[in-house]
């Protein structure tokens, strides 16, 4: 019984070493640049990149919340949009809060350009942590059935409903093949 409650503290434990371990690295990083450019530059260099971070997350905010506006209108599925708002999200904290390396993982999740990166190495992170029936592809049989006729003006709930479309049942298979 005592395995099933280490591993969440295990995991919070880590998370809370790495945050440390982060602030620390940014007082060192901080401290490095007082030495190599003075108290005041360093300031402003620290101003800078905070309203630096501001811009950029208003300009990439606007356009990641425009796309999950869009696809929502079109009554499509968020897909990268919202990890893409999420990331931007993340990036625009990140440059907000004072501190040289936080500028720069924020820059990498702000920029489209970089924004791969942080992307693929959540997602790996993410895939590490599902259980292996989750993960890979999802394979299902179907049985096509009689066409569904709708009425003549399409309803916006869904496709089944806009004019003549074929049912499709069927059931998601568990096997997976593993390569």
């Amino acid at each position: 019984m005592a395995t099933s409650h280490t591993a969440p503290r295990r995991r919070s434990s880590g998370l809370r070493m790495a945050i440390g371990l982060g602030a620390l690295a940014e007082v060192v990083v901080y401290v490095l640049v007082v030495s190599w450019i003075g108290l005041g530059w360093t300031i402003l260099a620290t101003l800078a990149t905070t309203v630096l971070g501001w811009a950029l997350l208003a300009r990439q905010g606007t356009k990641a919340l425009g796309e999950l506006r869009m696809r929502a209108e079109e009554h499509r599925a968020p897909g990268r949009a919202l990890g893409d708002a999420g990331l931007v999200a993340l990036g625009g904290l990140l440059m907000v809060l004072p501190g040289f390396l936080g500028d720069l993982l924020g820059l990498l999740c702000l920029l489209p350009v970089t924004r791969a990166l942080p992307r693929a190495l959540i997602a790996r992170g993410l895939l590490r942590r599902l259980p292996d029936a989750l993960r890979g592809p999802v394979y299902v049989r179907s049985t096509r059935t009689e066409t569904v006729t709708g009425p003549d003006q399409p309803f916006r709930a869904g496709p089944a409903t806009r004019g003549e479309h074929p049912v499709i049942e069927g059931e998601v298979a568990a096997e997976r093949t593993d390569p």
